[in-house]
């Protein structure tokens, strides 16, 4: 199967194509976990505009391209969509799991957040479930150290 194009996504998520859209969802892309926005602006070109990156943020997070992330850190961190979402609703109900070793907070598509009963008069409008422990990375490196030789 074919991957999508950066021009090609952008266009499927109404957005105007421009370079700077094109640089920040190439770092989407390129990584497998969540990005702060910190972790973005370190990613891209220096004096990259500090603006254009928020604004452009909010704008793929409105649009559906992007998710935020929520881990104990308290920063906002932005992931991928890997299932098509829309500017008024994202498909989110998986679990996000945090590397107590490297730090790094992934998206576990293939994990759905149990449904949760909430009491008579309450109205469930975001569920987030946080998982951390050690990542696949983390404990093949912990296990080959373990090794005996």
């Amino acid at each position: 199967m074919k991957t999508k194009g950066k021009t090609e996504i952008l266009k499927e998520h109404q957005l105007r194509h421009t370079g700077s859209r094109e640089d920040i969802l190439a770092i989407f892309m390129r990584e497998a976990f969540a990005l702060s926005h910190a972790d973005v602006e370190h990613r891209l070109p220096e004096g990259f505009d500090r603006v254009t990156l928020y604004r452009t943020l909010k704008t793929f997070v409105d649009k559906g391209l992007i998710h935020k992330v929520l881990d104990d850190s308290g920063e906002a961190k932005y992931a991928l969509c890997k299932e098509p979402c829309s500017t008024d609703h994202h498909h989110h109900g998986h679990v996000h799991f945090k590397c107590t070793r490297c730090g790094l907070t992934n998206c576990l598509e293939e994990v759905q957040i149990p449904s949760v009963q909430l009491p008579k008069g309450y109205k469930t409008e975001d569920v987030n479930l946080l998982v951390q422990g050690i990542c696949l990375v983390c404990n093949k490196k912990t296990a080959s150290i373990e090794e005996p030789v």
